[in-house]
């Protein structure tokens, strides 16, 4: 891989108001990667259109995902932040990929399975060819290393397994052409820390939801302080005060949830907040949890609101991040074009 520079890619889909699981389990993991990576970071709404969005509240929903990436710290001077739709290659490379990769790999894919449920003859072809379109949207960038959750993992799995065979097919074109023996690397997951992947707060069982049927089971990240206080309070628990070691929250999923929401929001360890709160009942530690919540979320949010009243300010930085995108774009798609042997 050292003949790729160290790039991370990753993107969030503008599908409904952003939840707290979608800032630990991403947005909050993007801004420490600008310090060791060239970042490049997306609205993926192509993405999102795999199942039905109203057009208008597509619009502001892809401002508001932009909005959380500044708001939370990313620097668009640095790094690149765009919306995917305004950089067509992204498609480009996708349709190449859907005739690199096999159906049984995307037949395998489980996020496929749990979206489609009983229903899959009738859900969109993108929804079923969707992995693809994900691992063009890495390797377009030649991305070296992608932050994602447990549940991305698999995509990263196929999105390594595509670039692989693409390399191994198009083995003589790349060297008749003098081009270094890979065309794309095989990219790295970067899962860390606590709380990748945030349960809902009624059932430790299940993600973190918007679609969620209790309007109590999922903390948004524009939820005001009462709205979080509440949230917290009501989540599930269980009678069994907190335990003072890790290894005492197996078989206990709500107590676990709450447990690595608060060391992903304290950047800390589950072991460590055992150490602070074991022994303590529920009543103590869930109002200190939304405390925490509110003192990280609120000045977010607060800054989400003044970029979503100014569009202009975000349409200025989501045209150059798009420029600035297409620009590496371009050049690997020339050569993927030219490897495949389409004419120039």
């Amino acid at each position: 891989m050292s003949q790729f520079t160290p790039r991370v890619f990753s993107g969030i889909k503008p599908s409904g108001d952003l939840t707290l699981g979608n800032y630990l389990g991403a947005i909050k993991r993007f801004v420490p990667l600008q310090k060791t990576h060239e970042c490049i970071y997306c609205v993926v709404d192509m993405h999102a259109i795999t199942v039905w969005q109203e057009p208008e509240d597509l619009h502001e929903a892809t401002y508001e995902v932009a909005a959380a990436y500044l708001a939370a710290g990313v620097d668009p001077r640095e790094h690149v932040i765009f919306v995917q739709s305004q950089v067509v290659q992204h498609v480009e490379l996708a349709w190449i990929f859907n005739c690199v990769a096999r159906m049984g790999w995307m037949q395998r894919m489980t996020q496929f399975k749990d979206k489609a449920g009983k229903n899959s003859q009738n859900v969109s072809l993108g929804l079923f060819a969707y992995p693809s379109l994900m691992a063009a949207d890495i390797l377009l960038y030649k991305a070296t290393h992608v932050p994602v959750g447990e549940d991305q993992k698999q995509h990263l799995e196929l999105t390594r397994d595509i670039a692989q065979k693409f390399n191994n097919d198009f083995a003589r074109s790349i060297a008749a052409r003098g081009y270094d023996p890979e065309v794309f690397p095989l990219p790295e997951p970067v899962i860390t820390g606590p709380a990748t992947k945030v349960l809902s707060l009624r059932d430790g069982t299940k993600k973190m939801s918007k679609s969620d049927a209790s309007s109590m089971a999922t903390i948004y990240m524009m939820d005001d302080a009462d709205a979080i206080a509440r949230k917290f309070k009501k989540a599930k628990s269980d009678p069994e005060p907190l335990p003072s070691e890790e290894k005492g929250l197996e078989g206990r999923p709500e107590a676990a949830n709450l447990v690595g929401i608060y060391a992903a929001l304290a950047d800390t360890t589950p072991q460590a907040v055992l150490n602070q709160f074991g022994g303590q009942g529920f009543g103590a530690f869930k109002p200190a949890l939304a405390e925490l919540a509110v003192e990280q979320l609120g000045p977010i949010a607060d800054e989400m609101r003044r970029y979503l009243a100014d569009k202009a300010t975000l349409d200025a930085i989501l045209h150059d991040g798009a420029e600035r995108a297409r620009a590496i774009a371009r050049t690997t798609m020339d050569q993927v074009k030219d490897v495949v042997g389409f004419v120039k």
